[in-house]
């Protein structure tokens, strides 16, 4: 299996249980890890026949700006499915970071971390 990693996609997003959150919105960065086969693309150097990181790029871009859930695991969700409705990812990790969380005296970071898998949706069991 061949991997693709695409790291640090900033986002402003809108996802968050507190109302501030929502309203305000805040900056998210995510880290996807997809598998997938690389070997025609590598003997063809055609786009057609491999993953168009870009395209993925927009789509995660649109989903944090569009999706407003009170949790981060939804939003995790929703990339990890949007990332699989590509044609030739077989399992994404998304790791999805709330950079600046809006938590008093706490000047950390809070990341979910999930792998999900397109043979196997009960995967998250």
């Amino acid at each position: 299996m061949d991997t693709i990693h695409i790291t640090d996609i900033r986002c402003y997003g809108y996802t968050g249980f507190f109302p501030e959150e929502k309203k305000l919105g805040q900056w998210f960065s995510i880290n996807l890890t997809i598998d997938l086969d690389l070997a025609t693309s590598g003997k063809s150097d055609d786009l057609q026949d491999t993953l168009d990181y870009s395209s993925v790029i927009d789509t995660v871009k649109t989903l944090v700006k569009r999706e407003k859930p009170d949790l981060i695991e939804r939003l995790a969700e929703a990339i990890a499915g949007a990332v699989l409705s590509f044609p030739l990812p077989r399992t994404v990790r998304v790791q999805l970071t709330k950079v600046a969380a809006p938590i008093p005296d706490f000047d950390g970071q809070i990341t979910i971390d999930i792998t999900r898998s397109k043979f196997n949706p009960d995967e998250s069991n």
